[in-house]
């Protein structure tokens, strides 16, 4: 296994910009009624604070409260499963994919991986912004995955 992707597995929690992504969701999908916000954003601004206070920029998707796990979950059903933009240089022989930035294991163990690791796969390539994805290739990210590395969302298609 390659020292990038050890530190994604090591690393695999989900990431503090996630969990404010989640909460700016529930917040467009339920507005507040002016007094208090959804169950939804409340259990997730729990967690946020916590992680704020202990200054973490990681939660444990395994000890993560359920609430808060269920509406980071139906956040993350919104965002695009894989960085894929079927220009896979894996398969000629790389040890990283040219394409979307993945390492070889990452993408032979994409079907597997927990959505806190391929979230950590993503925020890992997002900051790196090296893959063909995010330069050459922007406009075929754009059309492959409905969304390129801004944060724009769309919905989850096939790998």
């Amino acid at each position: 296994m390659t020292d990038r992707m050890t530190s994604a597995k090591a690393m695999a929690g989900i990431h503090i910009t996630d969990i404010e992504s989640a909460i700016n969701w529930w917040r467009a999908r339920s507005p507040s009624d002016g007094l208090q916000a959804c169950a939804e954003v409340l259990a997730l601004a729990e967690v946020y604070g916590l992680m704020v206070y202990q200054r973490e920029t990681d939660c444990d998707e395994d000890t993560m409260p359920l609430e808060a796990k269920q509406a980071w979950l139906r956040w993350y059903e919104t965002t695009p499963d894989a960085p894929c933009i079927a220009i896979c240089s894996t398969s000629q022989g790389d040890d990283w994919c040219k394409g979307c930035g993945r390492s070889f294991d990452e993408v032979q163990h994409w079907p597997v991986m927990t959505p806190g690791e391929k979230r950590a796969t993503w925020r890992r390539i997002s900051m790196e912004a090296t893959a063909w994805r995010f330069n050459r290739y922007a406009e075929r990210a754009r059309s492959a995955s409905g969304i390129d590395h801004d944060g724009a969302q769309a919905a989850r298609g096939p790998v």
